[in-house]
């Protein structure tokens, strides 16, 4: 079997780092990244942060930590300071903010180099197949608290 670890990005000091390049299906007619495509990237990002803690989508669903359980987006505030374009490789960086009973609040940015393409603040809450918030496991508490630790500005 290939690993393939390399596909969802990297831990860092500044938060998780995940590579995207910006193909044809993600623009307008234009060019311009479409702004939904980076809703996208900003899920992908918060995806690929928690699988490298370990946390898996296919295990909360299968109850691993308890009962089923699955991430849902509540709340996403989302600036738009710059369009990125086709080709270009941009980076969605994820870090947290605050996690606290089934809440997770998580600081995402979408950079192209050093340039601030986006700036979003998403609060996601752990819920059950009923959908009713469920406090954060503490499986799953333990491995944020012993990820790399994060300056948040």
């Amino acid at each position: 079997m290939t690993d393939h670890a390399h596909l969802s990005g990297r831990h860092t000091s500044e938060g998780h780092i995940l590579p995207v390049r910006i193909y044809f299906e993600d623009t307008d007619f234009t060019g311009v990244v479409y702004h939904a495509s980076y809703i996208r990237f900003l899920e992908r990002g918060r995806t690929d942060y928690v699988r490298l803690l370990g946390v898996h989508h296919k295990a909360l669903d299968a109850g691993e930590m308890g009962e089923p359980i699955a991430f849902a987006v509540a709340r996403l505030e989302i600036d738009f300071k710059r369009p990125a374009r086709i080709d270009d490789i941009v980076e969605v960086v994820t870090r947290p903010k605050e996690i606290r009973g089934a809440r997770i609040i998580l600081s995402q940015s979408i950079r192209r180099g050093s340039e601030l393409i986006v700036q979003a603040v998403v609060t996601v809450v752990l819920v059950n197949r009923e959908g009713r918030p469920q406090r954060i496991p503490d499986e799953m508490a333990e491995r944020f608290a012993a990820a790399p630790k994060i300056t948040i500005d």
